[in-house]
């Protein structure tokens, strides 16, 4: 059994970051002392991942790792933000299991390797297993992207294919555990988008991530903005074998209500389209529009039913 500190030291101490990370003191403080880049706005955000409810109990401890990290990095990658540090709050039931840490820390600090986010400190505890994972970028004065700016005329499109979080977990929950099936990657082992974002500043009217479903999140922008909008749900563009594992009508579902995409949703000037398009290109990544906004109330395009995305309290009524 672990203490605190020594699980700390074992598992959570990356290498010192360099001067040009920004860390002038790391983990293993009271505080970590950071330095902004002259000139740039600060984006923080903060997500909590727990057993049973974010991920399955018996999810592999790397995805784990990866999914706490990805998710709060994909507010960043909405944001236009680029990602550069991140604080860890890990909470334990036991300190006992070694090969669970190693691999949970493997799949963490990967991820922080390949989007350039140093890990800097945070905090572990006893308890039902969670992690919170807060996150800081940083984007230019006036660049961020925000879910207020949508404007009637403007395009709706999203980055990669939708539903494939929802289809993934659907077949864990059937029991498939083969982790290189193509569903089972989008839903354990989510990519922000933080190129994208990075490549749509300037481009994008409003932004926000797909995390808790297409429609629940496209609310959020529509109310932020003011205004309606007018889907094509034919258009949705799918997760590869999504329709083969669910079927016609249960890939529907997923794409329009699904979380755990993590694709991003824009509000776009159809001027801007081909720009977008072709900056995404450089990234291998599709941009499709699935609509238009409006100056009518609600969305139309779609039958209203009473799904509504993920909640964690939802109201009265609402499943």
């Amino acid at each position: 059994m672990h203490s605190e500190f020594e699980l700390i030291t074992r598992f959570f101490t990356p290498d010192p970051p360099g001067a040009e990370a920004g860390v002038t003191l790391g983990v293993g403080d009271d505080c970590t002392l950071l330095v902004p880049t002259p000139g740039q706005r600060l984006a923080v955000s903060v997500d909590t991942s727990v057993a049973g409810i974010h991920f399955p109990e018996d999810a592999p401890a790397a995805a784990v790792g990866h999914r706490a990290l990805a998710v709060s990095l994909s507010d960043l990658a909405a944001m236009g933000a680029r990602a550069r540090w991140c604080l860890m709050s890990l909470t334990l039931p036991a300190a006992d299991d070694d090969a669970w840490l190693a691999d949970f820390a493997r799949g963490f600090h990967a991820l922080c390797d390949t989007t350039g986010t140093a890990l800097v400190g945070g905090d572990v505890t006893r308890g039902t297993l969670s992690i919170g994972v807060t996150v800081m970028g940083e984007v230019p004065p006036g660049q961020a992207m925000v879910r207020r700016g949508a404007r009637p005329g403007d395009l709706l499109a999203v980055t990669g294919a939708l539903g494939g979080g929802a289809g993934g977990l659907a077949l864990w929950r059937r029991g498939e555990r083969d982790t290189g099936h193509p569903l089972l990657k989008r839903y354990l082992h989510p990519l922000p988008r933080l190129e994208a974002g990075l490549a749509l500043r300037g481009l994008a009217s409003a932004a926000i991530d797909i995390s808790d479903g297409l429609l629940a999140d496209l609310g959020h922008v529509l109310e932020a903005s003011g205004v309606g909008a007018e889907l094509m749900p034919d258009r949705l563009p799918m997760a590869a074998g999504l329709v083969t594992a669910l079927g016609e009508e249960g890939a529907r579902q997923a794409g329009l209500h699904g979380g755990d995409d993590y694709e991003l949703l824009l509000g776009l000037p159809p001027e801007h389209l081909d720009e977008a398009r072709a900056r995404l290109a450089a990234l291998a990544l599709p941009l499709t529009v699935i609509g238009r906004v409006n100056d009518q109330p609600g969305v139309q395009g779609v039958a209203v039913t009473g799904e509504r995305g993920w909640q964690h309290f939802p109201g009265e009524g609402v499943p």
